[in-house]
């Protein structure tokens, strides 16, 4: 992957960045916390996407030590009046929107603890690697507490609200090989393999017309919920777009002349 090098980012010590050509990994790096999620590493998650290196063209994010994410830091939690305890969501919703609508890929390494806030970050990357150690939660029912993070519009559209239920109300438990089987992740790897698979995924996607990738990123995910005619004419016009670019041209042309080189007579 090339030389991998230190982006030192505002409160650096909270997350792990390293710039690998044009791929970008971000590691939550509080791992004696099982990386809980508490304002500061939120704010440290918002500065790196909003000051994302030139050149990256795909970002993998994952938990230094055992796992992804416990969630939110409860040890932290302090009373908020209503005012307050809104300001509080929507802070967290900006900071996994910047994930979700981010200018590049983003891919999202699963191992151990994915749950609560951790589950809700997972969810607003495009791209979901679990190893075998991973498993899924929402205890915030259990905890007589919300989700906050945009787990109630993300998550029911990977896993269905049936399924989202019953994890709020009676605390169930997914296992990695459930998760992977009901659209928690893409990808299940053998053990220790989610960060290098997401890696590769990422030189892979890092790879492709940077006009596609934003298509695909920010145009389809409104296309599946337009209403059909909207979303044709939303499809054709992206296409157009697209195949207009020169970037895409010079694609098109260099396989045209790889397909035509392969089938040539000897």
């Amino acid at each position: 992957m090339g030389n991998a090098s230190t982006a030192s980012a505002g409160q650096s010590d909270l997350l792990k960045i390293e710039q690998n050509g044009a791929v970008l990994t971000v590691g939550l790096n509080r791992p004696a916390k099982r990386n809980a999620l508490n304002d500061g590493i939120i704010l440290a998650i918002q500065d790196c996407f909003s000051h994302l290196p030139e050149g990256t063209g795909a970002v993998v994010i994952h938990g230094v030590g055992d796992h992804f994410s416990s969630g939110l830091d409860l040890s932290e939690l302090t009373e908020h009046d209503a005012t307050e305890g809104l300001r509080h969501s929507q802070m967290w919703h900006r900071v996994f929107d910047r994930i979700q609508y981010s200018r590049v890929p983003v891919i999202a390494a699963l191992k151990g603890a994915v749950i609560g806030g951790g589950l809700e970050l997972a969810c607003a990357a495009h791209i979901r690697v679990a190893e075998p150690s991973a498993y899924f939660a929402l205890p915030e029912g259990q905890r007589g507490i919300f989700v906050g993070g945009g787990g109630s519009v993300r998550l029911p559209r990977l896993i269905g609200v049936a399924r989202m239920i019953d994890m709020m109300l009676t605390g169930r438990v997914y296992s990695a090989t459930e998760g992977s089987a009901y659209g928690f992740s893409q990808y299940l790897t053998e053990a220790e393999g989610a960060l290098p698979k997401a890696l590769e995924l990422a030189e892979r996607v890092a790879a492709n017309a940077p006009l596609t990738n934003f298509a695909v990123l920010q145009a389809l995910p409104m296309i599946a919920e337009a209403n059909p005619q909207t979303g044709l004419l939303m499809e054709s016009l992206m296409a157009t777009v697209a195949q207009s670019d020169k970037e895409a041209k010079r694609r098109i042309r260099a396989f045209l002349e790889h397909k035509t080189a392969k089938v040539k007579p000897t």
